[in-house]
C-alpha cells in the first residue's frame, strides 16, 4: 500500500479493513501499571495481531517502504490511528513504546541500510521487540559518564558492563544498548550504540521489583557479550548524537500528530468527579477546590502539548523543545495523584479485591513520581530547557573537556581537583 493515495481513501480503506478483520475494543482505559502487567503467555497473541496489522499494509505507514513500511505519511498515520481506537490493537506493554516509538525511529535516523533491512521489517512484524540498555547503576542523571564497555575485536565488539531500569527488558527480542568505545575522548565524545539479542551469550538480565509490585524494569549484566560490526547503530564514537535522537524520541518528538488545539477545557476532572462522588464529598468545599484545580491543571498541559506539537513539527528533533512536555509530566503526575488522596481519604486506599477503579488512586499515587524521573529527571529537563531553548550557558563542570579515563580514575572526587576546574 506504499503507493500515495489521499489520506480520505486511505482512511475509507482503513475503516473497512478494520471492522471486516479486528475486535472491537472492550476495554476502553488505559493499562493502568503495575496492575495490567503484561506476561509472557500474553506475547504469542500480541505478536500474531501486530503481524496481521503489517501484511495488511497498516504498521509502519509513514516508515520507508524499503524497510518494510508504507512510505506514506504522517496524516495517513494520524487517519489510521483514529479509525483504530475503537478497536483492539497490538498491546505490548511498556515495551511497545519503547520499540516503536523510540527505538525503532531511532535506528530509523542513524544505523547502517544493511541493518535497517535486517530488523526493521522484523520490528514491525512483531517478531523483535526492543528495550532500551540505557541508564547503569553509576550513571544515571549523568548518562554520559556510562562505563560499560565495548572494546573492538575483530568485525566484532566485546561488551562488559551493566545496564539498569530497562523497560520491559524481560520481554524484549534485542536491547539497543549505549557502550563506550573510546576512553580516552571526552566523555560525550567516545560512546557507540549497539543492538544486543537478549539471549546473547553473557547477558543476564534479573528483573526488579518495585513497591507497586511490578517488576517492569531489568538490571543487565554483560560478561564478554560478543556482537558483530554489523549490529552497530551510528558511527563508532559518535553515540551521543544517536543519543539525542533517542532522547527527543523518548519526550515525544515525532510523533505524527494533526495538532488540533484543544476544543475546549472539557469535562471537569471526571475521574476525580466520581472519587467524589463515591465517598460523598462532592459538595465539599475543599473537595470542590482540588476539582477546579485539577480541572485548570489539565486543561494548561493539553493547550501546552498543542503548542509543543505545533512547535516540533518544525524541529522535531529538539529534545530541549521536547523537554517541556516532559517536565510537564514530572511536575503534574504527583501533584494530580495527592488531590486524589486528599479527596478520596482512606477510601481511596482499601479497595475490594478486583475493584479496579476503587484502586486507581493508590497506584496513580505510587506511579506518580515516575515521569519525575524516568527518561531524565525533572532537574534535567530543565537543564535541558535552559541551555537548548532559552540559551542559558551550562552549569560548569570539571569533567567536560578531559579525557574520560581520568575522569573514570578520579570518580570519587566529583568536585574536581584544585586547579582542573572547567566551566
Amino acid at each position: 500500500m506504499s503507493e500515495m493515495i489521499s489520506v480520505e481513501e486511505f482512511r475509507e480503506r482503513a475503516r473497512d479493513w478494520l471492522a471486516a478483520n479486528l475486535e472491537p475494543r472492550v476495554e476502553m482505559k488505559p493499562r493502568l501499571r503495575g496492575v495490567d502487567n503484561l506476561s509472557a503467555e500474553q506475547l504469542p497473541a500480541e505478536r500474531a495481531l501486530q503481524r496481521q496489522i503489517w501484511e495488511a499494509g497498516y504498521a509502519g505507514i509513514s516508515w520507508p517502504a524499503e524497510y518494510g513500511g508504507q512510505g506514506l505519511s504522517g496524516a495517513h498515520e494520524t487517519a489510521f490511528a483514529g479509525e483504530a481506537a475503537g478497536y483492539r490493537m497490538p498491546d505490548f506493554g511498556v515495551l511497545g513504546g519503547t520499540t516503536f516509538l523510540v527505538c525503532a525511529p531511532t535506528m530509523l535516523a542513524h544505523a547502517s541500510p544493511e541493518f535497517l533491512a535486517r530488523h526493521v521489517p522484523r520490528i514491525l512484524a512483531g517478531e523483535e521487540l526492543i528495550a532500551q540498555f540505557f541508564s547503569e547503576p553509576g550513571a544515571g542523571s549523568d548518562l554520559a559518564g556510562l562505563t560499560t564497555r565495548a572494546d573492538r575485536d575483530g568485525d566484532d565488539w566485546m561488551l562488559n558492563g551493566s545496564k539498569v531500569w530497562s523497560s520491559g527488558a524481560a520481554h524484549a527480542d534485542w536491547g539497543m544498548c549505549l557502550a563506550r568505545t573510546n576512553w580516552d575522548a571526552r566523555k560525550h565524545r567516545g560512546l557507540t550504540w549497539f543492538a544486543v539479542p537478549c539471549d546473547a551469550p553473557g547477558l543476564r538480565m534479573d528483573p526488579i521489583m518495585e513497591i507497586n509490585g511490578d517488576d517492569e524494569f531489568c538490571q543487565e549484566f554483560l560478561d564478554d557479550v560478543r556482537v558483530p560490526d554489523a549490529d552497530r547503530i551510528g558511527d563508532v564514537d559518535a553515540g551521543w548524537s544517536v543519543t539525542q535522537t533517542m532522547l527527543a524520541y523518548e519526550r515525544g518528538a515525532g510523533r505524527p500528530s494533526e495538532a488540533r488545539p484543544p476544543a475546549g477545557p472539557g469535562a471537569l476532572a471526571p475521574d476525580l468527579v466520581a472519587l467524589a462522588r463515591r465517598v460523598d464529598r462532592a459538595g465539599d468545599p475543599e473537595v470542590r477546590q482540588l476539582i477546579a484545580q485539577a480541572h485548570i491543571d489539565d486543561h494548561a498541559r493539553a493547550q501546552l502539548g498543542y503548542r509543543l506539537t505545533r512547535l516540533m513539527q518544525g524541529d522535531g528533533m529538539n529534545a530541549g523543545i521536547a523537554a517541556y512536555g516532559k517536565l510537564a509530566r514530572g511536575t503534574f503526575d504527583p501533584l494530580r495523584a495527592r488531590m486524589a488522596l486528599e479527596i478520596g481519604g482512606a477510601a481511596a486506599l482499601v479497595w475490594d479485591e478486583g475493584d479496579r477503579e476503587a484502586m486507581e488512586p493508590s497506584i496513580h499515587y505510587l506511579n506518580s513520581r515516575v515521569f519525575a524521573i524516568a527518561g531524565g529527571t525533572n532537574e534535567v529537563q530543565r537543564n535541558g530547557i535552559g541551555e537548548r531553548v532559552l540559551g542559558l550557558p551550562r552549569e560548569p563542570a570539571f569533567d567536560l573537556d578531559r579525557p574520560f579515563r581520568e575522569v573514570a580514575r578520579e570518580g570519587s572526587d566529583w568536585a574536581g581537583k584544585p586547579g582542573r576546574r572547567e566551566s
